[in-house]
């Protein structure tokens, strides 16, 4: 389903429905497709928002988890957003990891769903090598139960990226980034509701990271989505949807 893309003061973002806002962070590969059933099932009833994180419009000393983190809450505090829940996928799930410690105020509840800062195995241990497209449909693949769900349009837009020297330089500084910024030491400072969901069979961020996510985060609830890998709103967007709706109506006031 096709959004409407905003452009306003640097920032360009969808922003679909009233009421509670949900604010959606996309992972390092991401794109706003990847949340597209979030955003149909549930705009009727919250504000669904989706900010186009600048991974690759950061000068390259300063591209990293922090920079972002920073991005989003300049973007928070333009929109004026309170008492919001965050989605983070992949980098996403970082981000958000990164902005609740410093923002705790702003949010109120927050959704991790193959979120990094503990572990993660980018593209199964190798970067895609330029050039070649079948290397890369292998490894986009990889990051899903099923390979058919690795569409052409995912792969060439992958394909496209990792063969445009300047992306590729930063998306190799964010992954360098996200991995010397382990969040595990931190989480304990973390009090809000989180919900994670995971794919069972995810192999980037492994049923174990999510174990750990669960084990140290003090209000955390565990969901595991079976037949499933890194994306599960991509991938098995009704099990993902079903859990959410219900993580949202128990943290009602």
């Amino acid at each position: 389903m096709d959004f409407v893309l905003k452009e306003e003061n640097g920032f360009s973002y969808v922003d679909e429905g009233e009421g509670e806002v949900l604010l959606l962070l996309h992972g390092l590969m991401g794109a706003l497709s990847n949340w597209d059933r979030v955003i149909e099932d549930f705009r009727s009833e919250y504000r669904v928002i989706i900010p186009i994180l600048p991974i690759y419009d950061l000068p390259l000393l300063t591209t990293g988890v922090k920079s972002l983190a920073k991005f989003v809450h300049k973007f928070v505090t333009y929109k004026r957003l309170t008492d919001v829940t965050l989605l983070g996928n992949s980098l996403g799930g970082h981000v958000a990891l990164i902005y609740v410690l410093a923002h705790p105020q702003v949010v109120r509840s927050m959704v991790l769903t193959g979120s990094s800062g503990l572990y993660e195995n980018a593209f199964g241990g190798t970067f895609p090598r330029r050039g070649s497209y079948d290397f890369v449909k292998e490894k986009v693949e990889y990051t899903f139960y099923d390979p058919k769900t690795a569409t052409k349009e995912l792969v060439d837009e992958v394909f496209e990226t990792v063969n445009d020297r300047h992306r590729v330089i930063r998306i190799l500084a964010m992954a360098k980034s996200a991995i010397r910024h382990n969040m595990k030491k931190d989480l304990r400072k973390i009090e809000i509701p989180v919900s994670l969901i995971w794919g069972r069979d995810d192999k980037i961020t492994p049923p174990e990271v999510a174990i750990e996510f669960s084990q140290e985060l003090p209000d955390a609830e565990l969901h595991w989505i079976d037949h499933c890998g890194h994306a599960p709103m991509m991938e098995r967007p009704d099990e993902f949807n079903r859990v959410l709706k219900g993580f949202l109506e128990r943290i009602k006031v």
